[in-house]
């Protein structure tokens, strides 16, 4: 089907996910059918991206959900492989981004971008999209992604799209069905935490200091760790001292096993 697409003309645009599909997934498929005639919707939980202990097996599924949402959307193909597919036996290539991956998310989850490396290049030389989307939600893994396809010479424009949120503020996720109503209630304060923390720095004050005080106030507003919060660099996600360039704030905080996942630009003055 995208073969004939393209023969007639057609500019081909990839979304991949991992199913469970929220207001978040439908939003890029509205953002790239500007930039695309055909929009391919990609459904892969992907086992290489999880790793030991974490909820490969608990993922939230629903094809069929999935599917009926999909059908109100432009979106006109949906490839669902199974995981035979996408790793045959005897498959021996991975994809390995080096630097970019070795903070934050690459810390605290070992293996995981080279799954997501692995994964979507093979979903981007499957489907051959001229333009593929990710939410910002994931910024690090929109940075690998943007990063890898740079290297590899792959011919795709890879488009990143703004955080689509709940009325509170909270990041849409597939994963926020894991919160009780108790942890729910508590969960938006995290982007209000981020956008104090922004407005802080961008009015001078020192980024570790900001970055600390955040963490303390996660803490007492009733989350249960935070792995990290950090003001990095936008492009190359290096950890910055001072606010002299275009930043993004990156946090993850935890609420019992569930890992929310946040981030913020932030901007020096003048």
């Amino acid at each position: 089907m995208v073969q004939s697409a393209r023969a007639n003309g057609n500019r081909i645009g990839l979304v991949p996910t991992m199913g469970a599909l929220h207001h978040g997934h439908l939003s890029l498929i509205e953002h790239i059918s500007t930039k695309a005639d055909t929009v391919v919707v990609s459904i892969f939980v992907n086992p290489s991206q999880f790793g030991e202990g974490e909820d490969f097996e608990a993922y939230p599924r629903n094809e069929a959900q999935d599917l009926n949402k999909l059908s109100d959307t432009q979106a006109k193909i949906v490839f669902l492989p199974s995981v035979q597919e996408m790793y045959p036996r005897g498959d021996a290539t991975v994809v390995q981004v080096d630097g970019i991956t070795a903070r934050f998310e690459g810390e605290a989850r070992p293996g995981h971008f080279d799954g997501v490396a692995t994964v979507v290049s093979k979903l981007l030389m499957q489907c051959q999209p001229d333009v593929a989307i990710f939410g910002e939600k994931d910024y690090q893994q929109l940075a690998v992604i943007r990063r890898f396809v740079k290297d590899l010479s792959i011919p795709v424009d890879i488009m990143g799209a703004p955080i689509v949120r709940e009325a509170d503020g909270l990041a849409a996720s597939s994963r926020n069905i894991y919160l009780t109503g108790e942890q729910r209630a508590v969960a938006g304060q995290l982007n209000c935490i981020l956008k104090d923390l922004v407005h802080q720095i961008e009015d001078g004050h020192p980024i570790a200091n900001a970055e600390e005080a955040a963490k303390a106030r996660l803490i007492e507003a009733g989350f249960t760790a935070v792995d990290y919060v950090a003001v990095v660099c936008a492009e190359s996600l290096e950890p910055l001292k001072n606010l002299d360039r275009a930043a993004r704030v990156l946090a993850v905080a935890r609420m019992g096993k569930v890992r929310l996942l946040d981030n913020m630009a932030a901007l020096p003055k003048g």
